[in-house]
């Protein structure tokens, strides 16, 4: 991993310098860049509030920044022509946004969806004296994760176009639920559902009617049951915490049979359980790995996954399509295996690096996997959010979150290009963590002038020093 020493001489930069960890000086944007070797392409990121999400180019300047929507953890993109979908404004303390919202180039409202649930925010709440009609709001309850129709990952694919207008949409969203046979604490429970264009809700799935489904030890219901972690401010118990939800989309698997690889079956990824499954649309669990990856040989052999991003099928049409590629963050994560690390058998397994693995979803054989060598680990290491997207050459787009570093890997696993997010957080704890990245095709975006490339070759930071 590239870390080099610049000099910053803004006087607002000193206080970052402090607050941010190691290494606290370094440079930001374009680092690495070898266009001869890169699958070229703008990438569209989100940042830390007050920043929104940011389209750059290939050399790091920005193309286009929106303010306007919201940095809460969910991805953005973009679609052909130009268009936007992310969150909307934010409901704090929730990590979810009160709606998903589609603008065009200009920023003119395209598609809104706000219409699952009536919510209260802590400003509505702060500044009511009593709840009536007129404080309180209509929400999406979005989270994470959304697919649009006509891509299954959300990200470019050959054929697989997004759809811009008169669509249907998949949204990852909470529901509040009490369940006295998961915890007798009020639980923010994972749901999904999906949408036409008109609004209406026209398929849905609830975690917490599938408990048993996935695959938990004795040990570890005891676990969720007794000591769940409790977030006073949000009065409930996120006990799973899906991050991620795709549609499975055209796949080989299915083409030859398997009923599990259905296209339209949805994959989910519970980073607090270390599970990633495969929901059929008739709601069940249909294929799964975790929570324990000791219970069968293959699962022992594809090794522990501990709080995963964004699993996903390499759509058709890319290299490796069919494999699953997940960013395995490592961290911490996991009900039951209780040790003197967890005593009460939460967030149990532990890992102090990340990696990125491509594998056959029916052997589990490992295809592809990107970690540092054996006892540098720790050097590629994102304890939390992050992605990795196969692109049409071959490369994979990896986004190594928690400290904002975008980078593209050849199949050899050379760095040929690097970028490192220069939009600092406003809000505690200061962070320049990236939720989700990808990268996107130059035509997609015909209203952006594109800049000439420019190669970047890092200097030798055995000798690069901040002067004197």
């Amino acid at each position: 991993m590239y870390r080099f020493l610049i000099l910053f001489s803004a006087p607002w930069l000193l206080f970052h310098q402090i607050a941010i960890p190691y290494p606290s000086v370094f440079p930001t944007g374009t680092t690495i860049f070898d266009p001869e070797k890169t699958w070229s392409g703008y990438t569209i990121h989100d940042a830390p509030i007050p920043h929104g999400a940011i389209l750059i180019d290939m050399n790091g300047n920005v193309v286009k920044q929106w303010k306007q929507i919201s940095s809460v953890p969910s991805p953005f993109r973009i679609l052909p022509g130009g268009h936007i979908i992310g969150g909307d404004e934010p409901r704090n303390p929730h990590q979810e946004a009160i709606a998903l919202l589609q603008l065009d180039w200009d920023g003119n409202e395209v598609w809104r969806f706000d219409q699952l649930e009536q919510v209260t925010t802590e400003q509505i709440q702060a500044e009511a004296g009593e709840l009536t009609e007129e404080n309180i709001i209509w929400s999406s309850r979005q989270h994470h994760d959304w697919q649009r129709e006509g891509n299954p990952v959300g990200y470019y694919a050959p054929n697989m176009e997004p759809k811009s207008v008169a669509a249907k949409t998949l949204i990852l969203a909470h529901k509040n639920v009490t369940a006295p046979e998961i915890s007798p604490k009020r639980l923010e429970d994972d749901y999904i559902y999906e949408v036409n264009w008109e609004g209406e809700i026209i398929w849905e799935w609830l975690a917490s009617d599938h408990v048993d489904e996935f695959g938990f030890s004795e040990e570890a219901r005891n676990a969720i049951h007794r000591s769940v972690q409790w977030n006073e401010r949000r009065q409930s118990a996120d006990w799973l915490h899906i991050n991620s939800a795709s549609y499975v989309g055209e796949n080989k698997w299915y083409d030859d049979g398997d009923e599990r690889f259905h296209p339209d079956n949805i994959i989910i990824s519970a980073r607090e359980a270390n599970i990633t499954a495969i929901i059929n649309r008739a709601g069940n669990i249909v294929w799964r790995i975790g929570p324990d990856f000791s219970k069968t040989k293959e699962q022992a052999e594809l090794g522990q996954i501990i709080g995963q991003h964004n699993p996903h099928i390499i759509p058709k049409g890319l290299p490796g399509a069919g494999n699953m590629l997940v960013f395995d963050n490592g961290g911490s994560g996991g009900y039951g295996f209780s040790n003197p690390a967890a005593p009460a058998g939460v967030s149990a397994v532990r890992r102090d690096y990340s990696r990125i693995i491509e594998f056959d979803p029916v052997t589990l054989e490992i295809i592809w996997e990107y970690s540092i060598g054996a006892t540098e680990k720790f050097q590629f290491f994102s304890h939390y959010v992050s992605n990795a997207q196969r692109l049409p050459n071959g490369n994979t787009f990896v986004n190594e979150g928690s400290d904002g570093r975008l980078f593209e890997l050849t199949p050899d696993k050379t760095i040929v290009w690097e970028y490192m997010s220069p939009f600092i957080g406003t809000e505690e704890p200061i962070s320049r963590r990236i939720f989700r990245a990808y990268r996107l095709p130059y035509d997609w975006v015909p209203q952006a002038d594109r800049a000439p490339e420019t190669a970047v070759i890092p200097p030798d930071i055995s000798t690069f020093r901040v002067p004197q």
